[in-house]
């Protein structure tokens, strides 16, 4: 057995209200969508990662999502824009990452960072 995919499943009234976020901001694909149900995602990367955590480091809360972005500077910059203020950062961490934390459109706790 291998296992092929995981994907982070979010309790959302308005499945629609992902699209500013995830595809306009973001700029990730619409991999799937069928109405109740819509998955963003990247159609040439597909990466199979899971964490379990106690905290989220710094003294930061454990995030609900962590997106890894090529300049974290430029996705603060687009949150900012659509009006997604940051809720930490950005911060240069000592393990290696520059990141900050933003709520997405149901709440969820999403930590966007780049390794530097």
């Amino acid at each position: 057995m291998k296992v092929k995919r995981i994907v982070t499943n979010v309790n959302a009234r308005d499945v629609a209200a992902a699209k500013i976020f995830y595809q306009d901001v973001l700029g990730l694909d619409v991999l799937m969508d069928h109405g109740w149900i819509a998955t963003y995602g990247s159609s040439a990367e597909m990466g199979i990662q899971i964490s379990f955590a106690s905290e989220g480091g710094s003294g930061t809360p454990v995030p609900d999502i962590s997106i890894e972005v090529d300049d974290v500077d430029a996705a603060l910059e687009r949150m900012r824009e659509a009006g997604f203020p940051a809720e930490y950062g950005p911060a240069d961490e000592p393990w290696g990452v520059r990141r900050f934390y933003v709520r997405d459109p149901f709440g969820q706790l999403v930590n966007i960072l780049a390794h530097v």
